[in-house]
């Protein structure tokens, strides 16, 4: 709820949620829009901009190892890394591969963001273990 409430008073979030609602995109948020500058967020709302309908550019940079690869994440309206650095682990919630949009089930082998202090804003995206094994192979 903490969350929520710091998202519709940040003037720049509220100022893009709103112009992607203004934008016409199909399927644009409004009543996640709506709420958030009610200050009344329905439980679980994220305002579109910041969900997995965003256009996000990712692209596999180099493995280091076998357990993390260097992603390049690009989202004009969210966050930009350029190394960004992703490690192997199961997936603990369902989601969506960031780099295919397959389906995510939990317990899938991922690869995500690696834990930082502050943290990344991307911090909840996945990438499937096995798309990023194809991506190396390219």
């Amino acid at each position: 709820m903490q969350a929520n409430a710091k998202c519709s008073d940040d003037p720049w979030i509220r100022t893009i949620g709103l112009l992607s609602v203004l934008s016409g995109a199909p399927d644009s948020g409004v009543a996640e829009i709506a709420a958030l500058a009610a200050g009344r967020p329905r439980k679980g709302a994220m305002p579109p901009f910041m969900s997995a309908r965003s256009d996000v550019q990712v692209q596999l940079i180099d493995r280091p190892s076998q357990s993390t690869a260097t992603i390049a994440w690009r989202d004009s309206t969210h966050c930009s890394y350029g190394d960004q650095v992703w490690h192997a682990c199961r997936a603990r919630m369902a989601g969506v591969c960031a780099m295919s949009g397959r389906a995510i089930r939990p317990g899938d082998a991922i690869y995500k963001p690696r834990p930082c202090r502050p943290a990344p804003l991307n911090t909840g995206a996945m990438i499937l273990r096995s798309v990023l094994h194809e991506a190396d192979t390219l």
